[in-house]
């Protein structure tokens, strides 16, 4: 039993100096992009894309809006024909609406893949010269502080996301 204490000191020990061996930093990806002159250009073009987009389908909804209202008012005074007609007419308009609405900002839509095209590329390179300069200055690990991180606190010596910007050739 003594012996067991002695090897669970002794693993405790060089578990502690292993952990305490490791080197850590941490970047805030937000402010990263933010001095990332690509970053704000590309950005800007796909929330114009989004705007756009948005706005074409909110003017689709508002046109079905007012044939559904016109429908409400004037349902009692049409023939039955007319009623379906005029159902199924905002039915289509409907299920394009949502199609218009999936094809632009679905899972797989115009904007995902635009994103992908645009901002993707920027968030690539800021991988790498994080790697590198991770690798050069030896971190072990590199945390981000941006996008809902678990990162409660650090200090702003291990912040290394001006030597990130500097690795890209960007100066601030």
């Amino acid at each position: 039993m003594k012996h067991m204490k002695y090897l669970a000191l002794l693993l405790l020990v060089f578990g502690m100096q292993f952990v305490s061996a490791q080197t850590y930093a941490f970047i805030d990806s937000d402010y990263i992009l933010e001095n990332v002159p690509e970053y704000a250009e590309a950005k800007e073009r796909l929330d114009k894309m989004a705007e756009r987009w948005t706005k074409e389908i909110e003017d689709r909804y508002a046109t079905i809006k007012s044939l559904k209202s016109n429908y409400d008012r004037e349902e009692v005074l049409l023939p039955k024909e007319e009623r379906e007609k005029r159902k199924t007419e905002i039915a289509k308009l409907e299920q394009e609406a949502i199609d218009l609405q999936t094809q632009h900002f679905g899972s797989n839509g115009d904007y995902f893949q635009k994103r992908q095209e645009l901002i993707k590329p920027i968030q690539d390179r800021v991988f790498t010269a994080m790697k590198k300069v991770a690798k050069r200055e030896g971190y072990a690990f590199v945390f981000d502080k941006a996008n809902q991180s678990n990162l409660l606190y650090a200090e702003k010596e291990f912040d290394i996301s001006d030597e990130v910007l500097e690795e890209m050739g960007i100066t601030k």
